[in-house]
């Protein structure tokens, strides 16, 4: 009688122990990675991410998946993040010298979040570009950014985004590297407004909102006849990429969207800005194909 109940107790420990050997290659079976075969040089890559997390992120009520902007921005970011792995591995280890950072502006008070948003700072270089290293960026920048949204979310605070002083004060120095590849991506509805930079001259603005719009009657006539636009914050950024995701103007507005467009086109333009990209909100899978299209078009 003992035999037998030490036999099926030992059945038992084997029949566990393979299932759960099967159940671990059922899971490494179903981890896949995005790949693509990329063409021509590939320079040192340093991408920035800039978020806007003013009130255009606060869950609408009633709640509609369909247009829940935080979970719209941390798709762009895993794909952005993504794209930054499938890059560095389309190089030669020798070649590797890359770098991805995250930026909100102005810094959050949470000293834990700053913490884990200084963690978004990644670089890789031929000593260090191990592929699980590489392969786990994609999947930081998700779990983070989920933290950040989160967090602002939760403290209900939105204080806005100063993107106009991060172009006035910070963007050469933190955004632009010597010998790089420089993309900066914005996430923002369009509509830039801080507190602490409210600034008018004549026609021009340190801020955007509907409400400035359709007080000043401003359309895309106006701001060529009129010139109204953002006031020049900065010259001599050629060496800067800057792709826009995210342009949500109230109630579908075409006027809105119009104004929004011609805003920022004519600022990077007097910025000296070369190459830039804005894009209304999308599905993150609608949006991947235009990011993976910017990052990996030279």
């Amino acid at each position: 009688m003992f035999r037998k109940i030490v036999f099926i107790c030992l059945f038992a420990i084997l029949c566990l122990s393979c299932k759960k050997e099967n159940i671990t290659k059922i899971d490494e079976q179903k981890i896949t990675y995005k790949s693509e075969k990329l063409k021509g040089e590939l320079k040192k890559l340093n991408i920035s991410i800039l978020l806007d997390l003013s009130d255009r992120i606060k869950p609408k009520k009633p709640l509609n998946s369909s247009v829940n902007i935080a979970e719209r921005d941390v798709g762009y970011i895993k794909s952005i993040a993504e794209c930054f792995e499938i890059y560095i591995r389309n190089k030669r280890n020798i070649k590797i010298d890359d770098r991805i950072q995250l930026f909100i502006d102005p810094e959050p008070s949470d000293r834990e979040l700053n913490r884990k948003i200084d963690s978004l700072k990644i670089s890789f270089t031929r000593d260090n570009a191990k592929r699980n290293l590489i392969l786990q960026t994609s999947k930081k920048y998700e779990n983070v950014s989920q933290s950040i949204y989160h967090s602002a979310i939760k403290d209900n605070n939105y204080v806005g985004s100063d993107i106009w002083r991060f172009f006035k004060n910070k963007v050469k120095d933190y955004c632009i590297e010597d010998g790089y590849r420089n993309i900066l991506v914005i996430l923002t509805d369009g509509y830039i407004y801080h507190n602490q930079s409210i600034k008018i001259l004549k026609n021009r603005s340190t801020y955007l909102t509907h409400s400035y719009i359709k007080r000043n009657k401003i359309s895309e006539n106006r701001i060529k006849e009129k010139d109204f636009g953002f006031i020049n914050s900065s010259k001599g950024l050629e060496n800067l990429e800057i792709l826009i995701l995210g342009v949500n103007p109230v109630n579908g507005s075409l006027n809105d969207e119009e104004v929004i467009h011609s805003y920022f086109s004519k600022w990077f333009k007097e910025m000296e800005v070369k190459k830039y990209k804005i894009n209304n909100t999308d599905l993150p899978s609608n949006m991947d194909k235009i990011i993976r299209k910017f990052i990996f078009e030279n």
